[in-house]
């Protein structure tokens, strides 16, 4: 029987968990395609969060102290220092030799985390050794999101084209063109259309809906995401429940991790009646296949899950620091009829409930809105990009 191909993911998130929930889709997809995943993760741990992964490597985190990602911490608090990232890019080239893949996929680089170059770039330039010394040496992959964030600095976008032509087989762009193609926010995609892929959008494929009985059944699902940044949301979330049609409905607000445990626990205990809180939970997709109606910020994974379970929805995508691509997205699925968008300039209690009101009217969703074979798509085209490269002795 021959060998399983064996693949490292490396994946940093730094504010949000989306970067790590959209890997995990993605580990599992090629773990069911025969691809044997090392999953190593340089961002906080998160509770009950399950990979899939043949192996899982968690590196000595690091996350942004806010939402413009210039200083970055360790669990400590304690902003990361040169003996800090030395000793984490040692520990990760050591990740690679002893699992000595075939396969290097990298979560965003280079067209985004340039504040990790200082492991990615050691990581990358072992992958092409093991090739300048007469082996064969690893399909080196990126895996990119649909819409990039507008760089702060000219001359950042020639740097990514740069980058993904000296290191990188390939470039797996998780969107469908026929929705938002790729170049609408990179603008030099031509300059690596040779690389570049589409594979689709990436989600879990939905659980079916369960019946009254089941979590969920019939509720509003509150959901933050990682809950770093979900303050006003909540607030004007909370107040809008006695301002709609479903002021009685069971309204259960879900918080991530990465809400501060004291404010967790005082919306706990303020809560009324119908209103239930608690933390993130791993069965959020039968909650959504569930539930009469989801409200949330609205990230690539949550969007997902909606337009996979078709649930009604309400999206408050968050626009804080640089960040625009949860607004384009939403407002492009709002134009075309799948979601009801609050924007972050109009979150009030008035205008969540206006929109909840909108979304209980407005049609069923329609899942068909993207391609969504992207976790599967993805695996398939790693696999044919090894195949043909080393058919081609390279």
């Amino acid at each position: 029987m021959e060998a399983p191909l064996k693949a490292l993911f490396y994946v940093q998130h730094l504010l949000g968990i989306g970067h790590l929930m959209r890997a995990g889709t993605l580990t599992r997809a090629l773990e069911a395609n025969g691809i044997e995943v090392t999953l190593v993760s340089g961002g906080a741990p998160v509770p009950d969060f399950e990979s899939g992964a043949t192996h899982f490597e968690q590196l000595p985190p690091t996350r942004a102290v806010d939402k413009f990602f210039k200083v970055l911490v360790d669990e400590t608090d304690r902003e990361i220092d040169d003996a800090w990232k030395n000793k984490r890019c040692d520990l990760l080239l050591d990740i690679y030799r002893r699992t000595a893949p075939d396969i290097v996929l990298i979560e965003l680089y280079p067209f985004g985390r340039r504040q990790m170059r200082f492991e990615i770039e050691p990581l990358l330039i072992e992958a092409r050794r093991r090739r300048q010394n007469g082996g064969a040496g690893p399909l080196i992959a990126s895996s990119v999101r649909d819409i990039l964030v507008e760089p702060d600095k000219p001359g950042r976008v020639d740097e990514m084209v740069q980058r993904v032509q000296d290191y990188f087989d390939l470039v797996l762009i998780h969107g469908d063109p026929d929705f938002i193609a790729f170049d609408e926010t990179f603008p030099r995609l031509n300059d690596i259309a040779d690389l570049a892929l589409y594979t689709g959008y990436v989600a879990d494929a939905p659980p079916a809906p369960g019946g009254p009985h089941s979590p969920g059944y019939g509720e509003v699902i509150v959901s933050t995401g990682g809950g770093a940044v979900s303050e006003d949301m909540l607030s004007a979330t909370l107040h809008a429940r006695a301002l709609t049609s479903l002021a009685d409905t069971t309204w259960r607000f879900l918080l991530g991790h990465n809400y501060p445990e004291a404010d967790f626990l005082a919306c706990q205990q303020a809560g009324p009646a119908g209103v239930i809180v608690e933390r993130a939970r791993p069965d959020f997709a039968q909650l959504l296949a569930n539930c009469r109606l989801s409200i949330s910020q609205g990230g690539y994974n949550t969007v997902m899950e909606v337009l996979a379970t078709g649930t009604r929805a309400v999206c408050l995508p968050y626009a804080g620091g640089l960040e625009s691509e949860q607004t384009l997205r939403c407002g492009l699925l709002a134009e075309r009829g799948v979601i009801e968008v609050v924007t972050q300039a109009e979150v009030s209690a008035t205008a969540v409930a206006a929109a909840v009101e909108r979304a209980l009217k407005a049609p069923k969703v329609d899942r068909a809105v993207v391609n969504m074979d992207g976790a599967q798509r993805s695996a398939v085209l790693l696999k044919e990009a090894f195949g043909r490269r080393l058919s081609a002795g390279k």
